[in-house]
């Protein structure tokens, strides 16, 4: 209860405060493509119920052929502005919308596509939707600083799941396990210092703290699965 009032007031504080950056950031996504401002995307909830996040669109409209759902490294279908607001995560901050509905919370385990949960998320992975999911997260903090070298290739959907995915959702597991408001502060500090760093030009990031606990989680699954095969 004290963290959905939280959520409440720091959702509507944030979006008070940063109208003018939306209204500027959506005239700039009208100049420069074609299409709607916003991006609605499918995404898993808490529980496993589907709900709409929205997103400034940083992407021209998908052309035949290009239906990748996760977005590599020099994308072509990133245009110049969108790669600034996905750098600045300023395309996120329409989630506040959905932290106000009862979607998301500001903290919480990053929401994903129903059929990627659907294919590819363990039981392990599967405890994140016991919570709302959020905008930030140590598991988005990783996919925010790995994420670029990770998904380099010709096929980032294949490399997001096999290289990306496992540790980034185990990360949010962690979290869960651990969540107190303290950990939620701590971890909305971490998410501004390192957009901060990212845009005073700093490139390279250590693996974040949960990662111990995270990998560790996912070498008992594989031999609890293993053991039972």
């Amino acid at each position: 209860m004290v963290k959905r009032l939280l959520d409440i007031v720091l959702a509507a504080l944030g979006l008070a405060l940063v109208a003018p950056v939306l209204a500027i950031a959506a005239l700039g996504i009208r100049l420069a493509s074609p299409g709607p401002v916003f991006y609605r995307a499918r995404r898993v909830g808490r529980a496993g119920a589907c709900f709409t996040m929205f997103k400034l669109r940083t992407m021209h409209q998908r052309q035949p052929g290009q239906a990748s759902r996760i977005t590599g490294r020099d994308d072509p279908r990133v245009f110049p502005l969108g790669a600034l607001l996905r750098r600045t995560k300023i395309d996120e901050l329409p989630q506040l919308f959905n932290v106000l509905r009862g979607d998301m919370s500001i903290v919480g385990p990053r929401p994903e596509d129903p059929d990627i949960v659907e294919r590819h998320y363990t039981p392990l992975l599967r405890e994140t939707l016991a919570v709302r999911p959020g905008l930030a997260s140590p598991g988005s903090l990783y996919h925010y600083t790995h994420g670029d070298a990770l998904l380099a290739g010709a096929d980032p959907e294949t490399a997001y799941v096999d290289r990306l995915l496992p540790l980034k959702v185990a990360l949010d597991v962690v979290y869960v396990r651990h969540a107190s408001l303290p950990l939620d502060v701590r971890i909305i500090g971490r998410t501004l210092s390192t957009i901060a760093a990212c845009l005073g030009g700093r490139s390279r990031f250590g693996d974040p703290p949960e990662a111990p606990a995270a990998r560790a989680l996912m070498q008992m699954e594989r031999t609890t699965c293993d053991t039972n095969a």
